[in-house]
């Protein structure tokens, strides 16, 4: 099938590239220029575990504007970003402006399906198909436009891997005929037939996606609470994690009992410095704008994000009851992603610590493997120190926290780092640490409800 894409960001060229490999003909549409000019040279934005290989030997077409062309696709998957809004909501202007475009560019006769991938609020693609509509009646255009929402459910780190074996799609459409077309284009990844990429290897055991299909209000509102619940989860796991350390519990044993109960499950269960990211937060705000705007209350995400807020100080404060006090010490950072396997900064729990650091006297020093050049682009107003290991970063510091879970820091020569310290003490802010050999190499271990 043919399939143009308007969006090349990680969920838009993430599904451009999978759909491509998948056998489909894929066109590529954003408006950013320089983006598209580095995607030419084959440079990606953003850092996505398996996606650079596939996307150098795509043959994805390119380009900086939607064409009447790119209307003769099967499919316009809309996935433009929805960035959040000073009072919560979400700012849903790229993809009114996309839909205009379709509009405008629309010919006489034709029939085309739009599909609005985008996190978006309920009502958004009636909205979509209304603005359509509104422009082929401007310049009476006989085309048809079908609109359905087809929301992602991607990881930052893993969105390859997750576009590829998905836990779940969801096919919001009003027509049958639209959701049939879509469970076609999909019908590769629904029934596993494709050889899997050898960065992206199929799960054991893993033989086929299952597929819902709703009405474009109900999927969009699915995308809404999968995001909210998964940020009330991580709030009450962390909330509990400073129970366990007030009554000399340990939250690892703690939530491997919960995750045995079936109805709550493994996942989404770590306690840490609190979750970031560009969705998670950005997500639940706007849900609870949605809910105001309908006279409706969501109680318990309102205090899922006052929770997380919490959490990051609590890491600060709790580090500070140890060193007594942050004036004249040098605190090194391990990480600033705000998870590993990615280089995105948005939200990051690791920059929020460090300027709280800054604030209350400390030096800070910090080390991430892939993004510290986008810190020091994205974020000159902070004085943090960078380095190009850990054994650098740890010289002198009086504490160290890993406050990003790459795999390189479970394993880490802990005597060696010791001796290069001033102080002796490290919070692993991730609980990835081995406890006893922070221990043995002489240094205090504190971690995250333990």
């Amino acid at each position: 099938m043919r399939v143009t894409v308007v969006g090349m960001g990680r969920v838009g060229l993430t599904t451009a590239v999978a759909l491509e490999y998948l056998g489909h003909e894929v066109a590529a549409v954003d408006r950013d220029e320089g983006l598209i000019e580095g995607l030419r040279k084959g440079t990606l934005p953003f850092h996505e575990t398996g996606l650079e290989p596939l996307w150098r030997s795509s043959r994805i077409e390119l380009a900086t504007s939607l064409e009447p062309a790119h209307l003769s696709a099967d499919f316009i998957l809309i996935a433009v970003g929805t960035p959040g809004l000073p009072e919560g909501g979400a700012d849903v202007s790229a993809v009114e402006a996309v839909a205009d475009d379709v509009g405008r560019l629309a010919s006489d006769g034709q029939d085309f399906a739009v599909v609005v991938k985008s996190t978006v609020p309920p009502g958004t693609c009636e909205r979509v198909g209304a603005i359509i509509d509104a422009a082929l009646h401007r310049r009476g255009c006989s085309a048809r436009a079908a609109v359905a929402s087809n929301p992602e459910f991607l990881r930052e780190g893993s969105a390859l891997f997750d576009t590829l074996y998905p836990d779940r799609i969801v096919i919001g459409a009003e027509d049958a005929e639209t959701a049939k077309r879509l469970r076609t284009l999909y019908a590769p990844m629904i029934d596993q037939r494709f050889t899997p990429p050898e960065d992206a290897p199929r799960p054991e055991g893993y033989a086929s996606a299952p597929v819902l299909e709703a009405k474009p209000v109900d999927a969009e509102l699915i995308k809404y609470a999968a995001n909210a619940f998964l940020a009330t989860k991580l709030s009450f796991v962390n909330e509990l994690a400073a129970l366990a350390e007030a009554v000399g519990a340990d939250i690892e044993t703690v939530t491997a009992g919960l995750g045995y109960d079936p109805r709550i499950g493994p996942h989404y269960m770590k306690a840490g410095p609190g979750w970031g990211g560009p969705c998670l937060g950005k997500d639940a705000r706007a849900f609870l704008s949605t809910a105001a705007q309908n006279r409706s209350e969501m109680s318990v995400v309102a205090a899922a994000l006052e929770a997380n807020a919490r959490q990051r100080r609590r890491l600060v404060e709790r580090l500070e009851n140890t060193l007594g006090s942050y004036h004249g010490t040098t605190i090194g950072i391990l990480g600033l992603a705000f998870k590993a396997n990615t280089d995105d900064l948005a939200d990051s729990p690791a920059l929020e610590v460090a300027s709280l650091l800054l604030e209350r006297g400390a030096r800070v020093r910090c080390f991430d493997p892939v993004s510290e050049r986008r810190a020091q682009r994205e974020h000159p107003e902070l004085a943090l120190e960078y380095h190009e290991s850990v054994e650098e970063l740890a010289k002198d510091c009086d504490a160290l926290i890993v406050m990003t879970d790459w795999a390189q820091f479970r394993d880490l020569p802990w005597r060696r780092l010791a001796r290069t310290m001033r102080g002796a003490t490290v919070l692993d802010g991730r609980n990835i640490l081995d406890r006893q050999l922070v221990e043995q190499a002489g240094l205090t271990y504190l971690g995250v409800g333990r």
